[in-house]
């Protein structure tokens, strides 16, 4: 089962050295390589910061969008991971392993598992409708 880990941390400009940031992209490599080398390894990506956000939302038929991130919270969506382990345990396992000082504080790692049918759907969906608009 695919797992997502949702790396949490809170946003603070200037709060790492230029040698904590290295360590720290060190730590990440590292545990992307071990993933990999498992062959667990699915995708993994850090995220510009909140002031980068827009949140959309429907209101009567119309899109209205939204500077920032949808709610103020203590800690800020920094990045993910995405593992294919075979239970929870070895996601538990695995996702100790992932820094989560992403903004030179600690933060923290939710796990969830990605629901395979819907995943399914919409990447055919998605297959069904990049054929269809390329024979246009």
């Amino acid at each position: 089962m695919r797992y997502m880990m949702l790396i949490y941390t809170q946003e603070a400009q200037g709060a790492m050295t230029e040698q904590e940031v290295e360590d720290l992209k060190q730590r990440h490599r590292a545990v992307i390589e071990e993933t990999a080398r498992a062959g667990i390894f699915r995708g993994a990506e850090p995220l510009q910061g909140t002031n980068t956000a827009t949140t959309l939302r429907m209101k009567d038929g119309n899109v209205l969008t939204t500077d920032g991130p949808f709610a103020e919270t203590k800690e800020q969506l920094a990045g993910y991971y995405i593992l294919d382990c075979k239970d929870l345990d070895e996601a538990i396992y695995w996702g100790s392993k992932i820094p989560t000082a992403c903004g030179g504080r600690a933060g923290s790692l939710e796990i969830r598992p990605i629901h395979e049918t819907t995943s399914n759907a919409i990447a055919d969906l998605a297959e069904k409708e990049l054929t269809t608009s390329s024979r246009a």
